[in-house]
């Protein structure tokens, strides 16, 4: 074992996932500037393509993140015409996000940004779903610790 505790920056994985996180939003954000959505605003949308009417607070667990933050880009969502929120009839303190007819069309426009992804990742897609599902795995692993 080395003397030197020192990992050099672009040997720690922690950092490699976070400049890779950094690299795809910018490969994204042109795509995303014509969709007229930030990436914020295309997470949510990704998590109601996936299951429509799902409450504020399913859809922060889904992304792991608190409500108080999905709360600002749903407003916004809601303000361009993509979703709406409604109170739940059996309880006034949730709230449903549904997509607009206007919400479900952009599916198909926003396929480009896994197209352009894989493309640009020079990897074969069965590479790119190995690499996800490794990166989902160490995911899990580190959150069902604690």
């Amino acid at each position: 074992m080395s003397a030197n505790p020192l990992v050099p920056l672009d040997d720690q994985l922690c950092f490699s996932l976070y400049a890779a996180s950094l690299a795809i939003t910018r490969t994204y954000k042109p795509m995303l500037d014509e969709l007229g959505i930030t990436y914020p605003q295309y997470l949510v949308l990704s998590v109601l393509w996936e299951n429509d009417g799902m409450t504020v607070g399913a859809i922060a667990d889904r992304l792991s993140l608190e409500s108080s933050t999905i709360t600002p880009p749903v407003k916004r969502l809601e303000q361009a015409g993509l979703l709406e929120r409604r109170r739940s009839k059996t309880d006034e303190r949730q709230v449903h996000v549904w997509l607009t007819a206007s919400g479900r069309d952009l599916i198909v426009r926003a396929k480009c940004l896994g197209d352009t992804l894989l493309q640009r990742s020079g990897m074969t897609a069965g590479q790119f779903e190995a690499l996800n599902k490794q990166v989902k795995t160490l995911r899990e692993a580190l959150e069902s610790v604690g």
